[in-house]
């Protein structure tokens, strides 16, 4: 798989989105912290109100951008979104209000909802070869992953040698060493983006239009439901089931994590081999599915009175989950390509960014409301629910003839505004 670095191109590329991660991650910790000495015993709510503007910013900004994409250079787009990132993390060292880390946290979200379509689109024609671009996928997915564990372990080893400010300037760092890797990086020259008539909102929506009246990517949509319900009970509810439900110890809760982040990437290291033989459509229903049962199982764990088994069952599940995220996700790139023309692709993306953290908007406070007033069994029935549909939802939205991965909208939509190929019948 590491032979796709032989591409100068994609390698360079590959690095800036490995130093922006790091950076990202040193930025979040120290941003814990920074809320702390701010807010104090509101410290949660501080952090609960910025991962919302958070996921308010990438809804509401990746259309924006892909409106306006066509005029302004990919590589100018993507170096402009890294400088003001590194701008934003200089500035938060020196706040002392709670509105100025909500302001500051909009602006860097927002610039990063700019980069990472930018970046998503660039990626294929970078590598047009498919068994190429499959590798890549799975080398960013692998790259999210070690952030989670790696970016944790680099803030606690540089606190205990200095204030948690200095890691803003670690942001620093890595977002302008991104923007450098970029600036060195010789991008292919783009397909000219078709022109589209009609109002800002027109051109901003068209991307979301395109998943709707793509049958794949409508499947695609309820499948980012399905994930975010599971993401968002490990993310959410982790830290309640290690210390409450199981009376584990802090470091317990690292371990858990890293289970869910293992599952991920022993299945992103296998994919590319399996994609050659299986479609994308058969891997991603099936780890739409598996969440389901996964749910079950935690249902299971989390109705246990006691038991020393309670422990390595949580681990195995959280890893089934993280298996069964990257089933779906890994895959994600390989279906956007094949469903949007060159010149529609950072719009197709940016609706993907835009639409899949719709459902983290959803399903991040869900999880915690539940778990917090209703009790952890109430949030994975919930949440297992929300999976259930979704998955079977997906199941019968995308066509089981589908193979081809050629584009293909649903009879009687006008497919012109996308300039795909005429329909043919979805069963």
């Amino acid at each position: 798989m590491l032979s796709v670095l032989r591409n100068r191109t994609y390698r360079h590329l590959f690095l800036a989105q490995v130093i922006a991660l790091i950076g990202t991650g040193l930025a979040t910790v120290a941003l814990g912290l920074l809320a702390y000495d701010i807010a104090g015993a509101r410290a949660g709510s501080v952090l609960g109100t910025a991962l919302a503007i958070k996921m308010v910013a990438y809804v509401a900004i990746a259309p924006a951008i892909s409106a306006v994409a066509d005029r302004i250079p990919r590589r100018a787009l993507m170096v402009g979104a890294d400088l003001t990132r590194a701008g934003v993390a200089l500035s938060l060292p020196f706040v002392g209000q709670v509105w100025q880390v909500y302001v500051l946290i909009f602006a860097l979200q927002a610039a990063s909802a700019a980069f990472t379509p930018t970046f998503q689109a660039v990626i294929p024609d970078v590598l047009p070869e498919e068994r190429d671009y499959t590798q890549a996928l799975s080398m960013s997915r692998l790259a999210y992953d070690l952030e989670n564990l790696f970016s944790p372990a680099l803030a606690a080893a540089l606190l205990a040698f200095m204030s948690y400010n200095w890691l803003f300037l670690g942001t620093v760092g890595g977002f302008i060493a991104s923007a450098a890797l970029v600036v060195s990086a010789l991008l292919p020259t783009p397909v000219p983006a078709a022109k589209r008539e009609g109002s800002a909102y027109t051109k901003a929506t068209a991307g979301s239009r395109l998943f709707f009246v793509t049958p794949r990517l409508r499947a695609l949509l309820a499948l980012n439901l399905a994930v975010a319900a599971a993401s968002a009970m490990v993310t959410v509810n982790t830290v309640v089931y290690v210390r409450d439900h199981l009376a584990r110890s802090t470091t317990d809760v690292a371990l858990a994590l890293g289970s869910y982040g293992a599952g991920s990437m022993t299945v992103a290291l296998l994919l590319p081999r399996i994609l050659d033989k299986v479609t994308d459509r058969a891997v991603m229903l099936r780890g739409a599915l598996l969440l389901t049962v996964v749910f079950a199982a935690l249902g299971i764990v989390t109705a246990a009175g006691g038991g020393g088994w309670r422990w390595p069952a949580l681990l195995g599940t959280w890893a089934a989950f993280g298996a069964a995220c990257s089933m779906v996700l890994t895959p994600t790139g390989r279906l956007i390509r094949r469903s949007a023309p060159p010149q529609e692709r950072t719009s197709a993306f940016a609706a993907q960014f835009s639409l899949s953290h719709v459902c983290w908007l959803l399903t991040y406070p869900l999880a915690g409301w539940l778990g917090a007033q209703a009790g952890l069994q109430a949030a994975v029935i919930a949440l297992g629910a929300i999976a259930f549909i979704a998955a079977v939802t997906a199941v019968r939205l995308w066509p089981a003839d589908d193979t081809d991965g050629r584009p293909r909208v649903r009879s009687g939509l006008d497919p012109a505004p996308f300039h795909r190929e005429p329909a043919r019948s979805a069963r």
